[in-house]
Order: C-alpha cells, then structure tokens, then sequence
C-alpha cells in the first residue's frame, strides 16, 4: 500500500505531502481544484509518461516521491532482487525527477534506475483507472489475459510450459524453411559461419590483451632510445670522466667541517649528504636497469603479429575487440540452432514434429483449462454484477478455435454480454455503455482484489454518469474492494464520499497572485459539511445538512 505521497512544483502543486491509510479513501473536491493532478503525479512515480509540461511555472524541475509499504509480496521481492535493489522493512521509496531539459531522474530506495524499471515495478504497486480508461474491456485482445489471471496459479505453469515447446517449435520450423528456401545458400552461409567461428575461436581473443600488447609493443620499439637514456644519465652521474659524484662528496666533506657552529649549516650539510647517496642509489639502479637490458627481437615479432591477428578480426567483425567477442557469440548461437553442422535435414524435421505435437497437446490442455475457469470467471462476474443491479444481464466468455496456434494457446476469446432481458449475446466491446462498463470493471477489480490481494488501485472518477441506487451499489463495491485492498478514489458522487473510510479535501486557493492546491484530512463534522456540499452545491440548507448526516450513517452501518 501507499503510505505517503509528497509532491513539489508539479502543476498548480507547490509543496504537498499527503499521508494514506489502509482500506477506501476519497479525494473529493470542486471541479478544477487539482484531485486529477495528485492521481497524475502517482502515475508518474510508477513509471507514468512524463513531460516537462508537468513542472509548474517559475520553477527547473518538478519532484515526486512515494513511500509504499510492502508485505508477502514474493513477486516484487524477486524483481527487486533481480535489480539488486535492496528492500528494508519491507518499504519501498520511490523519487522521480523532471527537469525543464527533459531529464528524468528516477530512483527506488536511492537506487538510480530508468523509466522501464519504474514503470515494471509500478505495476506492483498501483492500479489506476480513470473514467475513460477501459482498454482492458474495450480491446478484445486484452481478454484472454484477464481471464488468465483469474486464476494464475492453474494457468501460469501450463501457459510457461506451452510457450517454451511453441517458441522452440517457431525457432526449427524457421530453420527448415530456410534449407528448403534456397538449401544452397543455406548451407554456403553454415559454411561461411563455420569458418569465421573457427578463425575467431583460434584467436583466443582477450579483452583488455590489445592494449597491453600495444604498451608492450612501444617499449620494444623503443629500446635504443631507453638504452641511450640510461647509460648518458649513468655516465653523468658516475662515468670515467664524470666528477658529478666527487664534487658532491667535497661539498659534503666541506660543510659536515663547519656543520657544529650553526644550526644552518648542519641543515645544509645534512641536505648535501641526502644528495649523495641519493645519487649512488640512483646510479647502481641506472647500472642494474642497463645489465638487465636485452633486446628481445623474437618477442618483438610475436607481438606485432598478435596485433596483426587482432586488427584483421577487427576489421572483418568489428570495430573492437568487445564487438568481434559478441559477434562470435552470435555465430555460435545460430549455428547451434540450425543444427545443420552435418546438414542432417531429417533430424531437424523430427525434433520439429515431436515440438509440434508437444504444442498441440498442451495446447488443448490449455484450452480446456481456460474453459474451466471462465465458467468460474462467469459465475463470479454475474453475482458481482447483480449487486450492482445488474441482474438481467448475461455475460459470457467465447471461444474461437484459432486456424493456427499462436504463443497464447489455440483459442480467440472474447467476453460477451446482454445487459437487457431477451437479447442477444454480443461482444462487450460493442454494447456496453459508460455506465455499464464501469460496472463490469469494477465487478473483475472486486473478484481479483479478493483473489490476489492487489497492492493499491485508484479509481480516478469511474462513477461519473451514474446516480440513485446505482451510485449506492458502486459505492459500496467499491468499500468492498477496499477491504482486500487500498483504494484510492476520486468521485463527485456523496454516495461514494460517505461510504468511505477516510475523506481528503482537495481545495485550490490563491496565494501570493499564484494558484496552490491543499489537502486536508475532514473530520467527522467536516464530512457532514462537504457531503452535503456534494449533495447541493454550494447553498447548504439544514435540509441537506440532516440528509448528509443520514447518509453517512448509514454508510457506517454497512
């Protein structure tokens, strides 16, 4: 769940810091205040689009930052791990910057990561749903995969399984095709593969060995030039005809003389005599560096023609060393799957019909598990959708057998409804108004939120276009769902604000010749004023002063 949300210089939001609590809240509020921006800036910290149109004005950069409190959450823990993002008492904290240049910063628990690791650990952090935002009922293609979640402990390990032999299955009929496509130039690309994995596979090649041949190799090239330098500085120092060493060995002599009758000159002295044998140190350094001096011209060779190999390589599979090491890789991948080192022809096409079979078989199983569970999913939908006072209505998952397996099975489904007595079925896509269809959605949130204990879902105004009973029965599924899980909701609906546990007051006031948006939490008394505003507009009677009181208990009855 969300525990704390903090966000600055985000829209008409200067400085907000709002704290949640477990079950239903609601975010209410008049039109325009800012509700929508605080759903948009949690968007953003679970890896949300972002823009820089987002930063309000006058300032660089917008911030958001979320605190979410983890508990037996088995699949973001092993992400996490997976990204070496360390969790601590189970708390996760997630920041995201925007700057004006169009920049984003995101971190989770001080960890820099990019927008795609934000936006697939957002996924197990919050749900939202806006009044518009259907795509899930209204894409048919989404329909399978929800009705896979419904129970993912049965489908997810066959649906694995049947994917593993249906991509391996895809990979050697792929292979097949193309030795029948055009088999000699097939077999002429194996060949032309072989060879440069041979060629690159005898080179042995090291990453970091081209630099230090070349480190080696200037050495060696430079070998007079290094003798010359130690014998002159040799010479200098301590040669025939050099006095360097006599004359400082004077010097010495002279003021260790007088170094007893001034402080100074003892300093002098001791300088001179530091000098000395710094000196015959380092002439008997320069004398064992010129003994150990051999010109190895066979060593010279060997290193220029390892650079040679390496620059041949290069320049046929790469720019570096790195690239040519990857290129092997992936020469040596696809000879492997080929599996047409010997061009056996006829064992390919046998591992191809064993992976087909194996897809088949799995893919009936599949297909028979899936019918299973819609039943279930139909069954749970229809109780869920009679308490929202749709009881006439019919829904229904279809199965169309597909011409071809793809990688999700052998069947199209589809959901289909009737949400009228004595017509027919017909795709949910079609027939569904608004209204409608934010029923159904929050009659699969209230099945899932049961069955997986989803973290936080946000309903950002899907009640609009609905009242009386209607606008009762929303409400209290959507309590109802705020029982398993956190649900945050914006709503204009006093049904919807009475029902719930905790009430945020979203107003936007001028401050300083600036527009600001503040949240408070409403207290009991408070609640009755602003439900009552919801009620009526802004005139309050005493009249909708007692209906809201009534209300509210009422809701706190159920």
């Amino acid at each position: 769940m969300i525990q704390e949300l903090s966000v600055q210089d985000f829209a008409i939001i200067s400085n907000l810091n709002i704290e949640f609590k477990e079950g239903m809240t609601v975010l209410t509020g008049e039109t325009g205040a800012g509700k929508s921006i605080i759903i948009d800036a949690m968007g953003l910290i679970v890896g949300g689009r972002g823009s820089s149109d987002f930063i309000r004005d006058g300032a660089e950069k917008c911030r958001i930052e979320g605190s979410f409190y983890i508990e037996n959450k088995k699949e973001i823990a092993v992400y996490l791990e997976n990204h070496g993002i360390e969790m601590v008492d189970d708390l996760l904290i997630v920041q995201r910057e925007i700057y004006r240049t169009g920049r984003n910063n995101c971190r989770i628990n001080g960890q820099l990561v990019n927008t795609k690791t934000l936006r697939e650990i957002g996924q197990f952090l919050v749900d939202i749903h806006g009044q518009n935002e259907h795509q899930e009922l209204m894409d048919a293609s989404h329909h399978l995969s929800l009705l896979d979640h419904f129970d993912p402990e049965r489908l997810t390990p066959l649906l694995e399984e049947y994917q593993q032999h249906f991509h391996k299955f895809k990979e050697i009929e792929l292979a097949v095709k193309k030795f029948y496509a055009n088999e000699k130039e097939y077999v002429q690309r194996m060949d032309m593969l072989q060879f440069q994995f041979e060629e690159i596979d005898r080179a042995e090649l090291i990453p970091d060995e081209e630099d230090q041949l070349l480190e080696e190799r200037k050495k060696l090239v430079s070998f007079q030039q290094i003798t010359d330098a130690l014998k002159n500085t040799y010479h200098v120092i301590n040669g025939e005809d050099s006095q360097t060493l006599d004359l400082v060995a004077q010097a010495m002599n002279e003021m260790s003389s007088i170094e007893h009758l001034d402080a100074s000159y003892k300093e002098t002295s001791e300088l001179i005599q530091t000098s000395y044998y710094s000196l015959q140190e380092a002439s008997n350094n320069v004398s064992a560096l010129v003994d150990d001096l051999e010109l190895d011209e066979s060593r010279l060779l060997e290193v220029e023609g390892r650079l040679d190999v390496i620059r041949q390589l290069k320049r046929k599979y790469g720019e570096t060393v790195e690239k040519v090491l990857e290129y092997f890789e992936f020469i040596k991948e696809e000879l492997s799957l080929s599996e047409i080192g010997d061009f056996d022809i006829e064992v390919l096409e046998q591992e191809m019909e064993t992976e087909k079979n194996l897809v088949d078989s799995l893919g009936e199983q599949l297909s028979g598990c899936r019918m299973e569970t819609a039943k279930g999913l139909e069954e749970n939908i229809l109780v869920e959708l009679k308490s929202l006072f749709m009881e006439n209505t019919r829904f229904e998952v279809k199965f169309t057998p597909l011409d071809k397996p793809n990688e999700y099975g052998v069947d199209k489904i589809e959901f289909f409804i009737s949400t009228n007595l004595g017509e027919e079925l017909k795709p949910l896509v079609k027939v569904a108004s608004g209204g409608e269809l934010s029923r159904v959605m929050l009659a699969i949130k209230t099945i899932f939120s049961k069955n997986h204990g989803m973290t936080s879902i946000v309903f950002d105004e899907v009640d609009t276009g609905v009242s009386g009973r209607v606008a009762q029965a929303i409400a209290e599924k959507i309590h109802q769902i705020g029982m398993n899980s956190q649900v945050l909701c914006i709503t204009h609906l006093p049904q919807v604000a009475a029902i719930a546990d905790t009430q945020y007051f979203i107003k936007k006031e001028i401050k300083n010749k600036r527009t600001e948006t503040s949240v408070s939490e409403l207290a009991s008394d408070e609640r009755i004023d602003e439900v009552a505003r919801m009620l009526s507009g802004s005139e309050i009677t005493p009249l909708t002063l007692e209906h809201a009181k009534e209300l509210l208990a009422i809701a706190q009855k159920k």
